[in-house]
C-alpha cells in the first residue's frame, strides 16, 4: 500500500482511500469559546461540557512560542522521507511511534492522515532516529510541552468536576498516594492531514470518541476539525490562534456517571493547506480503577458503570472500538 508521501501528487484520490460523501458542517453553531479567567467559568465549562463535550480555551497559560515550537516540531518530523519516519514505526501491540490512528483497522477505507504517537518517554528513543543531529533540540520541546499540559490538564478537571459538584477530595486517585488531580499521564498524538486532491471523498480521521478523561488539543490554522451535537449535527471548530480545544473523553464519562459526554468528533482534509494538530491525551494512571464517583450516584441514578483502568479500557477500544462504552456498562440491580 502506497504511503501518504507516495500519494501527494496525485490529481485523483486513489479507491483504497475513498469514503461517501462528507457531511457538511452547520454553520450556524460553534462550541463555546471560554475564557478561564472568566468570574463564571466553572458554570460555562458545566453548560459547555454537558451541551456539547466540547469547548475553546483562551488564558490556558501555554507559552505561544511553545505552541510555535510543537507545531514546528511537527511539520519537521512529517517533513522527513518516508524511509526515515518508518524506522520509528509503532511496534506490534504498541503505542508510540509513527503510524495511523489506531482506529484504522475499524474501517474499510484508508484515512488521508498520518500520525506520531509520544508515550512513556519514547521520544528519547525515537527522536534520535529522525533528528540526528538535533533530537536534544526536539526532546526539549516535549519535554516542556509535557510539563505544560499535565498542569493545565490538572486545572481543567479541577474546573469540570467543580461544575457538576464535585471536589478533588472526591476523587480516589487523588488520595495519599497520589499528588491531586494533575498527578495522571498523558501521551502526545501528532497528526499530519496532508493536502488532498479530492477532499470531498476523503477522510483525515473518522468519527470517534477519546479513550481519555480530557483531550487538549493545538491545531495549526487550517480548518478540518469537527464535533458533533445532537440535533444539530457536524459542526466545524474554526482554528482562532492562541485558543487550545478542550473534549470530553470516555473515562470522563464514566467518571461523571454520564452526565459529561465524552464527544463524537473527525477530522476533515482540504485541497489546499495541509493541516496539522497536536493532541494531548490526559487520564489516570493506567492500572487505577475509574468508576462512577460514589456523590454523583444514590438509588435513583446508579451507578452506569462498572470500575475499569485506563489500561484495561484501551485495551477494549482496541477491540471493540465504539462499542466499549457499552460494554462495561453496570448490570441493573435485581431482587
Amino acid at each position: 500500500m502506497p504511503s501518504i508521501d507516495d500519494l501527494r501528487n496525485l490529481k485523483t484520490l486513489p479507491e483504497s482511500y475513498k469514503w461517501k460523501p462528507t457531511t457538511s458542517s452547520n454553520d450556524r453553531e460553534s462550541i463555546p469559546v471560554i475564557d478561564l479567567a472568566d468570574s463564571d467559568v466553572v458554570t460555562r465549562i458545566g453548560n459547555a461540557c454537558e451541551t456539547w463535550g466540547a469547548f475553546q480555551i483562551a488564558n490556558h497559560g501555554i507559552p505561544s512560542k511553545l505552541l510555535d515550537d510543537v507545531e514546528s516540531l511537527s511539520s519537521s518530523l512529517f517533513g522527513l522521507p518516508t524511509e526515515q519516519k518508518l524506522e520509528t514505526a509503532t511496534q506490534k501491540n504498541g503505542i508510540g511511534g509513527y503510524g495511523e490512528a489506531r482506529i484504522a483497522p475499524f474501517f474499510d477505507s484508508k484515512m488521508w492522515s498520518e500520525g506520531f504517537t509520544i508515550v512513556a518517554g519514547s521520544y528519547r528513543q525515537h527522536f534520535p532516529t529522525l533528528w540526528p543531529h538535533d533530537y536534544d533540540k526536539y526532546c526539549g520541546i516535549i519535554e516542556e510541552y509535557e510539563e505544560e499540559m499535565q498542569k493545565l490538564a490538572g486545572k481543567l478537571m479541577g474546573l469540570i468536576l467543580g461544575s457538576i459538584g464535585v471536589t478533588e477530595e472526591d476523587i480516589k486517585w487523588t488520595g495519599p498516594n497520589n499528588s491531586g488531580l494533575g498527578s495522571g499521564s498523558g501521551a502526545i498524538r501528532l497528526n499530519h492531514y496532508p493536502v488532498c486532491p479530492e477532499p470531498d471523498q476523503a477522510m483525515g480521521l473518522a468519527a470517534h470518541t477519546d479513550s481519555t478523561m480530557v483531550t487538549i488539543l493545538h491545531q495549526n490554522n487550517a480548518a478540518g476539525l469537527q464535533m458533533f451535537k445532537e440535533g444539530t449535527g457536524w459542526v466545524l471548530v474554526k482554528p482562532v490562534p492562541g485558543l487550545l480545544v478542550v473534549n470530553v473523553g470516555d473515562l470522563l464519562h464514566i467518571l461523571s456517571n454520564g452526565k459529561l459526554r465524552s464527544s463524537l468528533h473527525q477530522a476533515l482534509v482540504n485541497k489546499n493547506k495541509s493541516r496539522f494538530s497536536i493532541a494531548y491525551l490526559w487520564g489516570p494512571s493506567g492500572d487505577i480503577d475509574i468508576s462512577p464517583i460514589s456523590k454523583l450516584v444514590s438509588p435513583i441514578e446508579p451507578a452506569m458503570y462498572r470500575p475499569v483502568t485506563w489500561k484495561e479500557y484501551l485495551e477494549m477500544k482496541a477491540r471493540h472500538f465504539d462499542k466499549a462504552l457499552s460494554m462495561i456498562k453496570a448490570s441493573p440491580l435485581t431482587d
